[in-house]
C-alpha cells in the first residue's frame, strides 16, 4: 500500500517538577534549602531514513509523545533530562502544521534532522529561591509543559517506474495488479487525467514505486 499524505499528533515531555527540600545533617542543625532542578523534557525529532519509501507506519501510529524529565532530587541534585524521541521519516517529507498551515519544515538528506515538538523547561527546586531575606524558602517549580501539535505529513515522491503509452491499453490495470493502487480503471480516453502512485513488492524487503500516466493523445 503507497500514502503519501498523513496526520499524526506529536508531543514534546513535560520537564520535570522543581523539588522543595533542606538539608538534614546530623552537625547541621538549621540546614538550608536543598531542592534540586526538574530535568528537561524530550524533544520529538524527525529524522531523515533514507531506507524508508512510505508513511505507511503513520497509518497504524498516529500519537508521538517525548518522555518527561525526572523530578528534582534532595541534596540539590537535578533530575536527568529525558530522552529525545526519534521520529523516522523518509526523504522528501514536508511536515506542515495543520493549525496554521505553516511549513515546518521539508526534510529531503539522509540523517537531516528538526524539532518537531521542543520539551518543556525543568522547574527550579527550591534551592534557587534563596535570598538574604528568605534563607528557607518553601517553594519550588512545576515543569513546563511541552509543545504539543498536529502536523501533516506530505510526502514528495519520485517514481522508479513509469507506464507510458497510448490510452486505454492497460496501464491503469497493470498498476492495479501489481500493486495496492485502486487507480480509476475505463475504457475511455482521458480515465486518468493525474498520476497514480502505487508501490511494487518485489520480495526480499525490497520495493519500487510505479506510476500510471495519463495517456498520450496527440494535440490534447
Amino acid at each position: 500500500m503507497f500514502l503519501d499524505k498523513a496526520k499524526i499528533y506529536v508531543k514534546g515531555g513535560d520537564g520535570g517538577d522543581g523539588i522543595v527540600a533542606f538539608r538534614r545533617e546530623l552537625y547541621v542543625p538549621m540546614g538550608g534549602p536543598a531542592g534540586g532542578d526538574g530535568g528537561r523534557g524530550g524533544d520529538v525529532i524527525f529524522r531523515v531514513d533514507e531506507g524508508l519509501r512510505t508513511l505507511i507506519d503513520f497509518r497504524y501510529q498516529k500519537h508521538f509523545k517525548a518522555t518527561r524529565g525526572e523530578k528534582g532530587r534532595n541534596k540539590s541534585q537535578n533530575g536527568a533530562n529525558a530522552d529525545d524521541m526519534i521520529v523516522r521519516v523518509p526523504p522528501g517529507t514536508v511536515v506542515i502544521d495543520d493549525d496554521s498551515q505553516e511549513i515546518l519544515a521539508d526534510l529531503v538528506r539522509q540523517g537531516q534532522e528538526v524539532v518537531i515538538a521542543k520539551g518543556g523547561r525543568g522547574g527550579r527546586g527550591n534551592v534557587r529561591f534563596a535570598t538574604a531575606t528568605n534563607t528557607a524558602p518553601e517553594i519550588a517549580e512545576n515543569g513546563e509543559e511541552g509543545k504539543e501539535r498536529w502536523v501533516v505529513l506530505e510526502l514528495k515522491v519520485m517514481a522508479d517506474v513509469g507506464l507510458v503509452g497510448f490510452p486505454s491499453v492497460g496501464k491503469s490495470t497493470l498498476l492495479s495488479v501489481v500493486s495496492a493502487a485502486q487507480p480509476k480503471i475505463g475504457a475511455y480516453h482521458f480515465t486518468t487525467i493525474t498520476p497514480n502512485l502505487g508501490v511494487v513488492d518485489v520480495g526480499d524487503g525490497r520495493s519500487f514505486v510505479m506510476a500510471d500516466l495519463p495517456g498520450l493523445i496527440e494535440g490534447s
